[in-house]
């Protein structure tokens, strides 16, 4: 998979710095010195054989970021005492020009004959012994109570057998990968013999031993506590490569149950069902392993070999981007990734490519549904935690998950969910659901030990492996349950191709500044002030991640061929025309990018058309005078959804466009104007992430690109008026805001149906009803509309957002009431429509308002 795995702005998976590979003889006056280096010939021999298996990485790649001073004695702090670390250390430091592990510290420690020793960060989990520290982290701490002159640098170095799983090629490396759990001698040495090639040598900066103990009195107390800094030191750096160190799954729920909050849970169960307090910890126990998943290092490695085959049957290549940002600010942060979710495989996607950045795969929350046999326990394994659809009449089922979810992130576990609640299937980015999220704010607000990152990510497909039955549900057929029947089904797919398909790591927001933003000394509530602040906050935060996924968009080439082709009317292009529109788009997208973390395809406009043939979306028809480029009959829903799902980035583009085109001429002022009052009703059903000054001052800039490029004339007065009507720029501008007529005539409906009915006299339910038959009408009546266009649960979506914002209200009778702002919108945005289609609206409208 190698060959087709491409990442974007990528750093070593070990570690942010950069790192040098180390797979060459050492350089003669190397060899030279380790004759004269201390040392038995025993050890020297046993160094140069393991060597014959063992190629190491080392970071960084001069000793100098070290920042260690020759003049003061050095020790070396391993995190283990395998000979096979010692031998490592030893050749390692001979490379970088380091004083040696196995000489005296220094004159000042005549009893410290060699310059390492080790914290042994995992003991043997049978002791109950407490871990103490080294006898020559203790004698080095007593000479230096002794002597306050006195100091030693000690740099820390871990090792890692195995961090790099797209270089393994085995099952059989799967089961030996690095875990946290102790070795023994044979264990490691298969491990050598395995993954040898694979070493991972991370020196860290020197810390003095001086400042470690600083002013401890008791040279006990002092050895503990330096000894403790540097296990957490090695655990830190083990946990940002392969996760926090798992207790047993039994271990996890027993201390779960245990829990203050999960006690008086059971205690409220016993009394509500009338049952002992036993029976009802039985519940909560057989709960939390129906939730709990049971991570196994050797399972995620097995999986990630099979994915990587998978990866390399499917797809051209996978692109990452941003990923180096988010490997620098990863360690010592909690990370929660909430991905926008298209498909199934976003679960696999997501896991192998951030452990692929050399970080810990996230343990993701999955719907119940996909608990089936063969394939559930198989997902629980690989960090799969599941959760039912609803906690409705369970409260002690909803307390158990919100105990668990806790307890991951207080253990620093990296934690994945879909805030959209499931796949969207009209292809634009869901209205957020705030039920886990809430509780992961919630979690950090009651015990926060360290901060926490919510880290947007973004997945772009050039086309889904499940496509054509998210269409046919969103055209009502009935959804499948998962179940190993439509997995088989799916396998029969896989030999398709599938093009490309990116992920985006967007901005993450760091929980404790938007806390301290939002609710200054929230870290004082306690109780039921807790909750009620994190319910209270739980929806501006959805509002912002989800404004986040969509601003790490990633527009791809199929996404240019769907924006500049479905807007058509009859969904075929001139060829020429087709790439023109396509430059055009890559050009605003490209000069005006929606955001700093958006991506745009820099493919040239015919490689994309042929991508599209390739991939069966569109069809060359020659023709004398031009071929044209036209979409099959059964590809124009998927391509509808694949235009929607980047729609965002250019719905203040198309509005612009929409206006330009729609009037004789207008000045960059009222335009910008417009745009501004649209902005509330596109924020709440696009998830646009500027506010409506912003979409003021973008339209302007808008302006005066589309003047640049030749899609609007300025006059020397300064006011803007369309191309020329029969130009092919006019004709490129016009089918630019041909991708809003859609989503403008649903608005527009919505706004009318309440005008017209009068404000407070219809409850939602009904209007919902009315919208889904009114656009099937319409559908009918007039040009086809995707399905998207009359789909129920979009108009549940978009009133649910038109709610949230303000716009339209809900009073506690649930009757809806509209404000100014929508009339003065639904008469801005009749002239954007063509009159036939406002004729028809307004007839609809009276006569259903009157039934």
């Amino acid at each position: 998979m190698r060959d087709h795995i491409r990442e974007i702005a990528r750093v070593d998976a070990a570690s942010p710095e950069s790192s040098t590979l180390n797979d060459s003889p050492p350089p003669p006056k190397a060899r030279l010195r380790r004759r004269l280096r201390p040392g038995t010939l025993l050890l020297v021999v046993l160094q140069r054989l393991l060597y014959t298996v063992v190629r190491t990485r080392v970071t960084p790649e001069d000793a100098t970021a070290l920042g260690v001073d020759f003049g003061k004695p050095i020790c070396y702090v391993l995190e283990d005492r395998h000979l096979s670390s010692l031998l490592a250390l030893e050749e390692e430091t001979l490379h970088f020009g380091l004083p040696s592990a196995l000489a005296p510290v220094g004159p000042e420690f005549p009893a410290l004959k060699r310059a390492v020793f080790s914290v042994i960060l995992n003991r043997n989990p049978l002791s109950t012994r407490t871990a103490e520290p080294s006898k020559t982290l203790a004698r080095m701490t007593a000479a230096l109570m002794r002597d306050p002159q006195l100091d030693v640098q000690l740099v820390p170095v871990s090792i890692l057998w195995s961090r790099a799983p797209r270089s393994q090629d085995s099952l059989v490396k799967a089961l030996f990968a690095d875990a946290w759990a102790s070795v023994g001698p044979l264990r490691q040495f298969a491990i050598l013999l395995v993954h040898g090639r694979q070493t991972r040598v991370n020196f860290s900066e020197a810390i003095s031993l001086k400042r470690l103990v600083g002013e401890e009195g008791d040279v006990s107390t002092a050895a503990r506590k330096a000894n403790r800094f540097l296990r957490f030191h090695f655990r830190r750096l083990r946990e940002s490569a392969i996760g926090p160190d798992l207790s047993h799954r039994r271990n996890l729920i027993d201390a779960m149950l245990a829990s203050a909050s999960l006690q008086q849970a059971v205690g409220d169960e016993a009394a509500r069902l009338r049952i002992s307090a036993a029976k009802a910890e039985e519940h909560a126990r057989r709960f939390a392993w129906e939730i709990a998943s049971d991570f196994s290092y050797p399972v995620v490695r097995a999986m990630e070999l099979l994915l990587a085959r998978l990866w390399d049957r499917l797809y051209d290549q996978v692109l990452i981007h941003h990923g180096q940002e988010l490997v620098k600010l990863a360690p010592g942060k909690g990370l929660v990734y909430l991905p926008n979710h298209r498909s199934h495989v976003d679960y696999l996607l997501l896991s192998y490519f951030i452990s692929a950045q050399g970080l810990a795969p996230p343990h993701i929350a999955a719907g119940a549904n996909l608990n089936f046999p063969l394939v559930g326990p198989v997902l629980r394994r690989g960090g799969a935690f599941f959760l039912r659809r609803s906690f409705k009449g369970e409260p002690l089922y909803a307390s158990v998950f919100r105990e668990y979810l806790h307890t991951m992130l207080e253990r620093g576990f990296p934690i994945a969910y879909f805030i959209e609640g499931g796949r969207s299937r009209s292809g634009r980015t869901l209205s957020p659901k705030g039920g886990l999220l809430g509780m992961t704010l919630e979690s950090f607000m009651r015990d926060h030990p360290r901060p926490l990152l919510l880290v947007p990510v973004y997945f772009s497909y050039e086309k889904l492996l499940e496509g054509d039955t998210l269409v046919a549900e969103l055209e009502g057929q009935p959804k499948h349950a998962e179940s190993l029947r439509e997995l088989a089904s799916v396998t029969r797919r896989l030999r398709r191709d599938y093009g490309s398909v990116q992920l985006n790591f967007g901005g993450p927001l760091s929980l404790d500044q938007f806390l301290d933003a939002q609710a200054p000394g929230w870290q004082a509530l306690q109780g039921e002030e807790c909750r009620d602040a994190a319910r209270r906050l739980t929806l501006p935060l959805a509002r912002e991640m989800t404004q986040r996924i969509n601003s790490a968009v990633v527009i791809n080439p199929i996404n240019l061929f769907a924006m500049a082709i479905v807007g058509s009317p009859r969904y075929a292009l001139d060829e020429r025309a087709l790439a023109q529109q396509i430059a055009w788009l890559q050009e605003i997208g490209t000069r005006l990018p929606y955001s700093e973390d958006a991506v745009i395809a820099a493919d040239l406009p015919d490689a994309a058309i042929a991508l599209a043939r390739r991939l069966g979306f569109a069809v060359r028809v020659a023709h004398p005078l031009g071929d044209v480029i036209t979409v099959p009959d059964t590809r124009i829903s998927t391509l509808n959804y694949l235009r929607n799902n980047v729609l965002h980035a250019y719905a203040l583009p198309a509005l612009v466009a929409s206006l330009i085109a729609g009037t004789r001429e207008a000045t960059p002022e009222r335009l910008a104007e417009f745009c501004e009052d649209a902005q509330p009703f596109l924020r709440a059903e696009l998830m646009l992430h500027r506010s409506r000054e912003q979409a003021g001052a973008e339209a302007k800039r808008i302006v005066a690109l589309f003047v640049d490029m030749g899609l609007a004339r300025a006059n020397e007065l300064g006011t803007i008026r369309a191309p020329a009507r029969f130009s092919p720029e006019y004709a490129g501008l016009d089918l630019l805001a041909q991708s809003l007529r859609h989503l403008l005539r649903r608005n527009y409906l919505t706004l009318a149906l309440l005008a017209q009915v009068g404000s407070g006299r219809m409850r939602r339910t009904r209007l919902e009803e009315l919208m889904h038959l009114l656009t099937q009408r319409l559908s009918l009546l007039f040009e086809f509309a995707p399905p998207d266009f009359y789909e129920r649960s979009t108009f549940a979506s978009y009133i649910d957002n038109l709610i949230e914002s303000g716009i339209v209200d809900e009073d506690s009778e649930g009757l809806l009431h509209v404000d100014e702002r929508s009339r003065a919108w639904q008469r801005s945005v009749e002239r954007l429509l063509p009159p036939d289609a406002v004729l028809a609206i307004r007839r609809v409208a009276v006569d259903h308002a009157q039934t």
